[in-house]
């Protein structure tokens, strides 16, 4: 579904990732692991359009993407749950999810109704603005409405970060859930316990450059690769 062929993404000079290539199958959860800093969120952005690779070549369904810009390649269905998770906080967790909807104009099994029913708070707070929502609460509404574009392919930018266990729990069981309705998922996360339950294979970045990939248990069953490259 998804093919990264030696893309190499600058920001003005400096050369952020180096001949990155990378797969994802129909149907895959993929994870993008490594520390801060070693290009995740370059990728996914490269990826979605926001920073193009300077070159290389980025196919989506067998099409090239890597020239396209960003509401195209949403357009052609692909979601995006950015880290910073970019909710209109002045609009209310109903015009959130209606905006998407309206803008990237997919037919599919992704509604409101759906989209509320796998997040029940959002449903509770469907009339309150997104300024007044909790930093998991933002979450579940940035990724609801990634799901409301009724992409074929998601990209998932920290989605475990700075939420609570219980949370990351539910996050999990959420995943899955998503993927049993057909979605491919691409993740950048540094959690490995996280991404060893909800992903199939795993790729590590370390300083813009793909060093190991992987099965995630094999991945995880591995100490030295976890601790040379993913150990904080």
């Amino acid at each position: 579904m998804l093919e990264l062929d030696k893309i190499n993404t600058f920001y003005g000079t400096s050369h952020v990732l180096q001949n990155v290539s990378l797969k994802v199958q129909q149907g895959q959860s993929v994870a993008l692991l490594g520390r801060n800093g070693a290009g995740k969120t370059t990728t996914l952005r490269s990826i979605i359009g926001l920073t193009p690779p300077r070159n290389g070549t980025i196919r989506f369904e067998g099409k090239e993407i890597s020239r396209l810009a960003p509401y195209q390649i949403a357009k052609s269905g692909v979601g995006y749950m950015p880290d910073d998770l970019r909710i209109f906080p002045d609009l209310t967790s109903e015009e959130n999810l209606e905006l998407a909807r309206r803008v990237c104009k997919r037919a599919g099994y992704w509604t409101q109704e759906k989209v509320e029913k796998l997040f029940p708070v959002l449903a509770d707070r469907r009339k309150q603005k997104g300024s007044s929502f909790s930093g998991g609460e933002k979450k579940m509404l940035s990724l609801g409405r990634a799901l409301m574009m009724n992409p074929m392919l998601v990209l998932l930018d920290e989605p475990s970060e700075g939420l609570a266990p219980l949370i990351v729990r539910k996050l999990m069981e959420t995943i899955q859930e998503i993927r049993e309705h057909g979605l491919t998922l691409l993740l950048a996360d540094q959690n490995l316990k996280f991404c060893r339950q909800v992903c199939d294979y795993g790729y590590i970045l370390e300083k813009g450059t793909i060093v190991h990939e992987g099965t995630l248990q094999d991945i995880w069953s591995n100490e030295e690769v976890v601790r040379r490259y993913l150990a904080v």
